[in-house]
């Protein structure tokens, strides 16, 4: 059976398989895509929230998309484009629009363009936008603007009649939007096709579009309003027409300049698809067509609304061209980076925050040590650029490292430069996605911009990524979903809310979310509880009570459990059953787990970072040793496992190996002694331990990054620093976590023993997490899953084929032995985006349960009963006191939830791979030190909080490893 609509982006499951077909590059050096709908690994069946079997040409937008990000993004750009338009309208020289953008343009003639006065004009737009959901350097993935439909002023318009190739919607809809435009827009009521026959509505096709992909489809309902190029007597008042205004028939173009003729839309606003420079420039770069708007539009990162990349003209002044002429009301010299790692919460207004801005050449193509400093990479990669004459200078997303060199000498050597930060669009397969949605916007009777609500949808376009063809792509449609619970929800983010309503519908978003990713199955009460995370104080009960409206209330409650169902327990036990607590929660694991930590962050081990030793000389002055030790502390962990396995009798079966690659970068850093060592051989390696289980075909993974970050106070010169790059002790971050991993080595040895494991359990040390290396090990490891490329080396030369392995699940723990000063005795589960991600974290969620159920009959031990909190010492060889086992809250935090911080660890690129992860971490507070800083020592570990973390890593990892999760439906 052919495949047609959305299951031709579904490529077969082993697109990716081979070595070096699916590359993944540091996300600091180049945003990839986001991909929907169909993930490189794990399940690979399409998913069903964006796709319908029944319905092969839809394509599913979620009502808060529209609510949240849509409508809000299309006022926001409207009142742009229309106070363009005015400005056009009016002749002011200061539209915002490039003067020569104007100059030989067949939609502003030079008659139109000297007309100073059109009264009837109300600048109505039937504008179609390129819009796709693109990803941030803060996990966001979010509707963004590519400018103008490629696809041509008309076409999408059009295609909004349509809900299938040759398939129209009823002839209803379409009649009564133009019926509604023109009541709205000018006062005239009217009904049905002869009402607006009567009123003087007609319709002009374009017969010769400038692009022959650019062919409009009228649906067949439109005939009798379609006028003939030589019109008659009849009257004729409001025509709509995607012509340039030079091939009008003279009478029409006529009676609009004498101000009896309404054009629909306003002449202006189809300019953008007129420029010829671009048509020239889409030769080399076919989206290239997109851009014209986006040089008027300004750069927008809040949450609400749509995502706008920065765009517009790089001057690098020279003899020959001193100043940028016509564009320099469009120079844009200056970028506002920003990171992952700012100290900025995910849903603040980043722009407003920071305050520096660095000079454009410098962000795009700068490697000088100063320039990059301890998190900025040059962003060419994110970028398009043209030269002046519109030839294409880099094509940043596809660019060589030689194309790089040759763009950044080219900017170097001076002169005026066309750019545009692209980060991709989104992706199904190796198909590339754009919406085409029609901004129907026009002035209101006090001259003020007003957006239409309910304009028509426009289509969807589908391309290969890798060299888009515009004349065939791969159409679909949107389809707005109205289900009754979300919408009800996404109605309250209508203006006059308030603040107050926010926590409620984040709480109700991620209950609907974690509702459909259990298979529509109801939540057990304690996992809506840290779902929702009520703030202190208040409970499940209390934030429900709470919800605005009883049938809101009532279809919220649905979603949850009416009781708490009992924790399994063995007759007569007085805690609940475990897996591994029997082992963990001991006092003698708390001294090993602390001595264990105290070891790895003030050993000999020092020289942590990937990029170790930098060559300047304030770092070499600074250092005391000038060999990186990365190496020696991978030795030590591999010697550790191999004692381990010997000890548990498994040697032979259990194995401990690594996972060489190469660090490989487009940009050149030799100033690293790191990166330096890696343009020799491979001197990049993840440590794997494989543990046999009863199936040798799965495999959970625990892991951990062994690396450690540069410190900012020693760095940067406003903390005390002095531009030393030297890495951090990393007692927090996060050998708290490789530590963890070292003690549950003898306890899944001893159950893989025992047989006890349902599958195998892969402990995986991964390395370069931190920058400069920005998740080098996640990236190497994910590559060779989704490749079947994965080989354990161990010594002597022997490798292990662990490519027929599929991993079940991940759990990534980063930072985990620091208890929040503010908000004490939390810490979050934060799972990927996919269903199996979600059951990893409810058995995290369950394993946190157990313990804090056990807790009360623990603590009445002699040494603990009665104790105070466990307090911090100021070093490693000081053991804190016994203490009370602390019950902790853990709180489950999805892509959803501004505080989860999937996005700032390995566990990112695993999300996006497919490869279903939880991310274990502290109650992370960006603003606190003993983060990336000389801080980040035994004196801010608390190690009553930091075990209990650990003991709960631990048996989440045995639950998803003698568990099966339900099978999904």
């Amino acid at each position: 059976m052919a495949t047609i609509g959305w299951q031709k982006l579904i490529p077969d499951g082993d697109v990716f398989r081979g070595e070096g077909r699916y590359p993944i590059d540091a996300y600091s050096e180049f945003l990839p895509a986001p991909r929907f709908g169909w993930k490189a690994y794990g399940d690979q069946t399409p998913d069903p929230e964006l796709f319908s079997v029944d319905d092969p040409f839809g394509w599913a937008v979620g009502e808060f998309q529209e609510v949240e990000e849509l409508q809000p993004g299309l006022v926001q750009i409207g009142k742009q484009v229309l106070g363009q338009m005015a400005k056009l309208l009016d002749g002011n020289p200061n539209t915002g629009i490039p003067k020569l953008d104007l100059v030989n343009n067949p939609f502003w003639p030079p008659e139109l363009a000297a007309e100073p006065k059109l009264p009837q004009e109300r600048c109505v737009t039937l504008l179609p936008l390129a819009l796709s959901q693109t990803q941030d350097d803060k996990g966001r993935v979010r509707w963004t603007l590519f400018g103008i439909s490629e696809q041509g002023p008309g076409k999408a318009f059009w295609k909004s009649f349509y809900t299938a190739p040759k398939k129209e919607a009823p002839a209803e809809d379409g009649v009564a939007f133009f019926c509604r435009l023109l009541q709205t827009v000018y006062g005239v009521e009217v009904a049905g096709i002869d009402g607006l026959r009567a009123a003087g509505f007609r319709i002009l096709p374009d017969d010769e579009p400038l692009q022959p992909h650019w062919a409009e489809q009228l649906p067949s309902w439109t005939a009798p309003l379609v006028l003939s190029d030589r019109p008659g007597r009849e009257k004729v008042k409001y025509l709509l027409t995607f012509r340039p205004f030079g091939r009008l028939p003279a009478s029409v173009r006529r009676a609009y300049l004498a101000g009896d003729l309404c054009l629909l839309p306003f002449p202006g606003s189809l300019t953008f698809w007129g420029v010829p420079g671009y048509h020239q420039l889409a030769r080399e770069m076919p989206l290239a067509l997109q851009i014209p708007l986006v040089l008027g539009v300004a750069r927008h990162r809040i949450p609400s609304g749509v995502r706008v990349p920065q765009s517009g003209f790089l001057h690098e002044p020279t003899d020959d061209r001193p100043d940028a002429g016509a564009h320099a009301s469009h120079v844009k010299n200056t970028y506002k980076r920003t990171h992952r790692w700012d100290k900025i919460l995910r849903d603040a207004d980043e722009l407003a925050l920071i305050g520096k801005e660095d000079k454009l050449l410098h962000v795009l193509f700068s490697t000088i040590p100063d320039d990059v400093s301890l998190y900025d990479k040059p962003m060419a990669r994110n970028v398009q650029l043209w030269t002046e004459d519109h030839r294409l200078l880099l094509d940043g997303p596809t660019a060589t490292p030689d194309q790089l060199k040759h763009a950044m000498r080219t900017v170097q050597a001076g002169g005026l430069f066309g750019y545009r930060f692209l980060f991709p669009a989104m992706r199904v397969g190796r198909h590339e996605v754009y919406w085409h949605r029609p901004l129907v916007a026009y002035r209101d009777a006090d001259g003020k911009p007003a957006i239409l609500p309910g304009a028509p949808l426009g289509y969807l376009t589908a391309y290969p990524a890798a060299a888009p063809k515009l004349d065939k792509p791969i159409e679909l449609w949107p389809r707005i979903r109205h289900r009754p619970l979300p919408a009800a929800v996404a109605i309250l983010h209508q203006p006059g809310n308030g603040h107050a309503t926010l926590p409620f519908i984040r709480g109700a978003r991620k209950l609907l979310d974690a509702h459909r990713k259990r298979g529509d199955t109801p939540l057990p009460r304690a996992l809506a509880r840290q779902l929702v995370a009520p703030k202190h104080g208040q409970t499940l009960d209390s934030w429900l009570d709470a919800v605005p409206g009883e049938p809101l209330a009532a279809a919220v409650r649905a979603l949850i459990e009416p009781s708490d169902a009992p924790l399994p327990r063995r007759r007569g036990a007085k805690v609940p059953d475990s897996l591994t607590y029997r082992r963990s929660a001991m006092r003698a694991f708390e001294v090993l787990y602390w001595k264990t930590i105290a070891s790895l962050s003030e050993g000999t081990f020092l020289n942590k970072n990937n990029a170790d030793c930098v060559r300047d000389e304030i770092t070499k002055k600074m250092l005391p040793y000038h060999e990186r030790h990365l190496e020696g502390l991978g030795d030590f962990l591999l010697a550790y496992y191999d004692r381990k396995i010997a000890a548990a009798g498994l040697t032979g079966k259990a194995v401990a190996g690594e996972i060489p690659f190469r660090w490989r970068t487009d940009f050149d850093y030799s100033w690293m002694g790191g990166w330096l060592k890696n343009q020799e051989s491979s001197a990049e390696r993840d440590l794997i331990t494989v543990i046999p289980g009863r199936d040798r075909t799965r495999a959970v993974v625990m892991s951990d990054h062994y690396d450690t970050a540069y410190m900012a106070d020693k760095y940067y010169l406003e903390l005390g620093g002095c531009g030393a790059r030297m890495s951090a002790c990393g007692a927090d971050d996060n050998h708290s976590a490789t530590a963890a991993m070292m003690l549950a080595a003898p306890i899944f040895l001893e159950m893989s023993k025992k047989g006890q494991l349902g599958c195998d359990v892969w402990l995986i040390h991964l390395t370069g997490e931190e920058f400069p290396a920005d998740c080098l090990g996640a990236r190497a490891l994910t590559q060779r899953l989704v490749e079947g490329t994965l080989r354990l080396h161990a010594p002597g030369g022997k490798t292990t084929d662990l490519s027929g392995v599929t991993v079940k699940g991940l759990y990534v723990s980063d930072m985990i032995a620091h208890n929040n000063d503010r908000e004490r005795d939390i810490f979050q589960i934060s799972p990927g985006n996919d269903p199996a991600s979600y059951w990893l974290a409810e058995q995290a969620h369950l394993a946190a349960e157990v313990w804090n159920a056990s807790v009360p009959e623990w603590n009445k031990h002699p040494d603990r009963a009665g104790r105070p909190r466990g307090r911090r010492s100021p070093h490693g060889a000081a053991v804190p006191e016994i203490a009370p086992f602390l019950a902790l809250s853990g709180e489950v935090r999805t892509p959803l939830d501004p505080r989860s911080t999937l996005y700032n660890t390995d566990g990112q690129v695993f999300s996006d791979a497919g490869v279903p992860c939880v991310l274990f971490m502290e109650n992370y507070d960006i603003n606190r030190t003993g983060y990336h800083d000389t801080h980040d020592t035994m004196e801010n570990i608390d190690l009553d909080y930091g075990a209990a973390v650990c003991a709960i890593t631990i048996e989440s990892v045995a639950r998803a490893a003698t568990e099966e999760p339900p099978k999904q439906t």
